[in-house]
């Protein structure tokens, strides 16, 4: 059997001095539309973080080594692949998991032909979070040019998409979140953002109620959860949509919350919930054609951004989970495999 090196979890599971090279993991054989990449470098997100310690759903058919995105080269396809992609292809794409490893199988249907004005790092930062920003902002926000959009966790990878994406598409005032001035001034001096609201010095939800006139804003994109509930409820518009990705401040109201859920019927509210790594093939291909079509011209010409915060040789991914897991990045972590 062909092996390859990949990163591993000593018991499966646990903190991060667990992880390590492993370099007798299996080599994947590409099957049905799949193909086999060499990869160039892939990105971390805080999914990986949850899956290392035995905490995140990992879909039944997908590998357990961590990784959804990446970049690199395509060494072999299955019988069923798309026609538009062959043997030595540059590519980044989308996957179920196996990114943190030399070589992936990975569906072509998922895989997007890479630009060769962005670079292996570059590519490897776009695909989880922007189609995630996509899916929020597009199919389940309703998001139209001219409706008004606030992303929370402004710094993060998901938001830093998200709102280079909703001004450049034309929303009419986009704001965000954070829990630092500096990400603040981020968000509105390098994302365009109308204004960002420092959380832990003002109320974000009165603020934008007085920076909207009294009206709110038409789509909201959550991950805090519990503690955003309440201001979510009062700084949304009428007909507005709350899209929540995550709940990081926990699974239960926090003790004195008091939101008003009159307000669901007052403003014809609609909450919606959502994730992208349990979605199927068929709807991560339309979110991968969607990029394709809304995002990748412009990052082409400029105008779009992959933000990174640093790049690690991936025999160092135990200083970059510390990293992503002390909460102040403002980019993606890459790790980059050299060639042998």
């Amino acid at each position: 059997m062909a092996t390859m090196k990949a990163i591993d979890i000593k018991d499966g599971k646990g903190p991060i001095e667990n992880l390590f090279i492993n370099d007798k993991t299996p080599r994947p054989k590409p099957t049905h539309a799949q193909a086999l990449i060499k990869v160039k470098a892939f990105g971390l997100n805080r999914m990986d973080l949850l899956q290392r310690e035995g905490l995140y759903p990992v879909p039944p058919h997908a590998t357990k080594i961590m990784g959804v995105e990446f970049s690199g080269v395509i060494e072999d396809l299955a019988s069923e692949s798309e026609s538009g992609f062959k043997k030595g292809d540059k590519v980044f794409g989308l996957a179920y998991g196996g990114g943190y490893a030399e070589y992936i199988a990975v569906s072509t249907h998922m895989l997007i032909h890479k630009p060769d004005e962005l670079s292996w790092e570059e590519c490897a930062a776009i695909p989880e979070v922007w189609i995630t920003a996509i899916q929020a902002m597009y199919l389940i926000g309703g998001f139209e040019p001219g409706k008004s959009i606030l992303w929370h966790a402004g710094a993060s990878s998901v938001s830093i998409a998200g709102q280079q994406l909703s001004v450049g598409n034309g929303a009419s005032a986009v704001y965000a979140t954070a829990r630092s001035d500096d990400k603040c001034d981020f968000c509105v001096k390098k994302l365009g953002a109308t204004a960002a609201y420092n959380t832990t010095k003002e109320k974000w939800d009165d603020a934008v109620l007085k920076a909207t006139d009294g009206k709110g804003v038409d789509i909201i994109i959550d991950y805090i959860g519990p503690e955003a509930f309440e201001g979510n409820l009062n700084a949304a518009a009428r007909d507005g949509h709350i899209v929540n990705l995550a709940t990081l401040s926990g699974t239960k109201l926090p003790a004195g919350a008091n939101p008003d859920f009159g307000a669901f019927v007052r403003k014809r509210l609609r909450y919606e919930g959502s994730s992208l790594r349990s979605r199927d093939e068929h709807y991560q291909g339309r979110l991968r054609d969607t990029l394709v079509e809304t995002a990748l011209p412009k990052f082409k010409d400029g105008t779009f951004e992959a933000h990174i915060e640093k790049v690690y040789d991936w025999k160092d991914i135990q200083d970059a989970h510390r990293q992503i897991a002390a909460n102040k990045t403002m980019g993606k972590l890459i790790c980059v495999i050299p060639d042998n």
